[in-house]
């Protein structure tokens, strides 16, 4: 009976495991192209310049963020090491799902 109970405890540990560990994949692959698209955001909405070519004033509330933004930008070169290597999480991600699916399976009815 206890190991009864202990079983749909583990199994919802595993699916918020693999869904936590799913959102922290996604976050980290995208994470360079989500800054890149923030600092257009705030660069645009404020009439300001952007570009990889160096820093440019943009004066926002008084304050000027122009070398923040721009930093912001470059950071999107960092997709070249942060999509592949969020790729090869993803697939390790995906061959532990499958495989903890298959070990579930196997657990609940043996004979097949």
């Amino acid at each position: 009976m206890i190991a009864a109970a202990q079983t749909p405890r583990r199994r919802r540990g595993f699916a918020a495991l693999m869904s936590v560990l799913l959102v922290v994949i996604i976050l980290f692959a995208t994470a360079p192209l989500l800054s890149v698209l923030l600092s257009s955001w705030i660069a645009a909405a404020n009439d300001c310049v952007l570009n990889e070519g160096g820093v440019h004033p943009c004066v926002i509330a008084g304050v000027d963020h122009g070398e923040t933004l721009a930093i912001m930008f470059v950071a999107g070169w960092f997709m070249f090491f942060t999509v592949p290597a969020g790729a090869a999480a993803l697939a390790v991600w995906l061959i532990v799902l499958v495989l903890g699916l298959v070990m579930r399976r196997q657990g609940r009815n043996p004979a097949q």
